[in-house]
């Protein structure tokens, strides 16, 4: 008899503990994590205040490439953080897979041959101008612009944290 209370305890156990990592493994309808970055695919993308056309519309993006953090998802829409921290929903269809950051410092960015503090400047990144990410690596990331890639400090673009954008 208590062998067999043993086996039921271990058994509930082991399911107790099937039940909490497939519940701490949060899903996502597009199967990505959540948070995450895209990038705007067009020059002019509606954003709305709830995840459907019939919602008022809040604003209208303008930028083409602009980076945005996914804070939440349906199958068909985005709940976006966008660099200056407004929330807004829009289309799946209107994003990018790819990555890009933005100069959120108040000067430019000297874009480094090398991470490296005491490199050559190859550019420098205009304030609030958007780069292509290549990537990040020991607090540095590397970018492309017109052309030209550099190294610059991770903390000075917006775009690479882990961390959720918008509260």
């Amino acid at each position: 008899m208590r062998a067999a209370r043993r086996t039921l305890l271990a058994v509930a156990v082991c399911l107790a503990g099937v039940g909490i990592s497939a519940a701490a493994k949060r899903e996502t309808p597009s199967g990505l994590a959540v948070p995450r970055y895209v990038v705007l695919k067009f020059d002019r993308v509606n954003a709305r205040a709830g995840p459907g056309d019939d919602h008022r519309l809040v604003w209208v993006y303008r930028a083409k490439g602009l980076p945005v953090q996914v804070v939440a998802e349906t199958v068909e829409w985005r709940r976006v953080c966008d660099p200056q921290g407004n929330l807004a929903w829009i289309h799946r269809r209107t994003t990018d897979g790819r990555r890009a950051v933005m100069n959120m410092s108040p000067a430019p960015i000297p874009l480094l041959g090398k991470p490296k503090t005491s490199s050559t400047p190859n550019a420098y990144l205009a304030r609030r101008a958007i780069a292509d990410l290549d990537r990040c690596e020991a607090g540095w990331c590397r970018v492309k612009v017109a052309g030209v890639r550099g190294w610059a400090p991770e903390r000075l673009f917006w775009g690479v944290s882990d961390r959720p954008q918008c509260r």
